[in-house]
């Protein structure tokens, strides 16, 4: 999935993140707004990361993602 996707949807991929990245508080996922480079921050800061490393766990979690349901 393409992270413009993931960044315009966040609201429906808030709670996929949380499960990923516990350590995250709802109020911390939920201000990052979706851009990569703030979620990135706050993985750094939260888990003691490099950035590389924090892209790379990002990158993981991105592919596993689907578009989230319309209803």
């Amino acid at each position: 999935m393409d992270w413009n996707d993931i960044e315009s949807g966040w609201t429906g991929f808030t709670a996929s993140a949380k499960q990923q990245w516990a350590k995250l508080s709802d109020k911390q996922i939920g201000d990052t707004l979706g851009r990569r480079e703030q979620l990135s921050l706050r993985l750094q800061e939260a888990y003691a990361l490099s950035r590389d490393e924090s892209e790379r766990e990002i990158s993981e979690w991105q592919v596993k993602q689907a578009p989230p349901a319309r209803g």
